[in-house]
């Protein structure tokens, strides 16, 4: 299997959309993907890399500068996702590998992430890539009446 990492780009959308959709389980409009991935790759405190394996997309990255006042900085994976068809050919590993390379040319002192409590099989794969289980903590989130 050929595999390409490269940043993403803006023509991306529909990949990460569709991959989101399929292995993560998030349906968000396209469009909106679309409205956010041009936002990110102007940031310049967040990256998107994805996996092109045999010519389509087979997965994506998607990480940040986090830096606390009360912590070294560090990089944040906001999303990992690998079709299922394209599991087990070392693709999320050489996207975490973007990220952590990503970490280490900025002078980041770590990469984390949050996991979901059901995502078992994700966190056997963090696991066996050498990231620690830091803490379990509850996530809180508050909706606020306005269109998305």
């Amino acid at each position: 299997m050929d595999i390409i990492i490269r940043e993403a780009r803006a023509s991306d959308y529909q990949d990460i959309a569709l991959i989101s959709k399929l292995d993560l389980g998030y349906e968000y409009p396209a469009e909106l993907v679309q409205v956010k991935l041009e936002k990110v790759l102007r940031s310049g405190r967040e990256k998107v890399f994805v996996a092109i394996a045999d010519g389509k997309t087979a997965g994506y990255i998607h990480a940040e500068d986090y830096d606390l006042l009360y912590y070294p900085q560090m990089k944040n994976i906001l999303g990992l996702a690998v079709l299922l068809e394209f599991r087990n050919h070392g693709i999320g590993t050489r996207l975490l590998h973007e990220v952590e390379n990503w970490a280490l040319e900025s002078g980041a002192y770590a990469v984390r992430l949050n996991s979901g409590m059901s995502r078992k099989a994700a966190h056997q794969f963090y696991r066996n890539r050498g990231y620690a289980l830091e803490k379990e903590q509850l996530r809180f989130i508050k909706e606020l009446e306005q269109e998305i």
